[in-house]
């Protein structure tokens, strides 16, 4: 499963998409099985445990009715067109992926949570409001192949977009429990 490529890229059109004031976002790169941004961030290890501390492999586990999933620190991304850093933590039943975490914050950039849920769901066709969330969520399915749920937030005045991403039949009340979880978190 290639979820998180495809979290890292909502969370790139999301602030593309809703950046106000003098610093303009430029366009999304196309969207593609690659990474928003070309490069890996150098962000510190402790970044990457983070994210992971933010959501358990246990609850992640429960959630999908799985026992013995494990987390491991994903890649990070920086995208140097909207100013996102995402840290990501992958979660795993044996070596395959059960879905992925990721924490997109866009330090510097003036964005409202609203208007980043409102990028994302004119970006995903399909993608539907997800009540319970005080900032706002989104969930949507990308070509019958992954699921994601999606919020935004601000965390001590930056904009936060975390995603969690699993295969397609996970459903939004299964998401909403660990991205609440998360979003609680971060």
């Amino acid at each position: 499963m290639r979820a998180l490529p495809i979290a890292l890229l909502v969370a790139a059109a999301a602030l593309a998409a809703c950046s106000s004031g003098d610093q303009q976002a430029s366009a999304p790169k196309p969207s593609s099985s690659a990474p928003a941004s070309s490069a890996a961030s150098s962000a510190p290890a402790g970044k990457q445990a983070d994210t992971c501390s933010l959501l358990s492999a246990d609850e992640v586990g429960k959630a999908i009715n799985i026992p013995g999933v494990t987390a491991k620190p994903g890649p990070t991304e920086n995208n140097a067109s909207n100013g996102g850093k995402a840290t990501s933590c992958e979660y795993l039943v044996g070596d395959k992926q059960a879905g992925a975490l990721a924490v997109t914050r866009y330090e510097g950039r003036q964005a409202k949570p609203a208007e980043m849920i409102a990028a994302v769901k004119q970006a995903k066709a399909g993608a539907v409001d997800v009540p319970g969330f005080p900032d706002g969520a989104v969930y949507y399915q990308d070509q019958q192949k992954t699921a994601t749920l999606a919020a935004a937030k601000l965390a001590d005045g930056i904009p936060v977009l975390i995603n969690y991403t699993g295969p397609v039949k996970m459903t939004q009340q299964m998401m909403a429990p660990l991205v609440r979880t998360a979003v609680t978190g971060a």
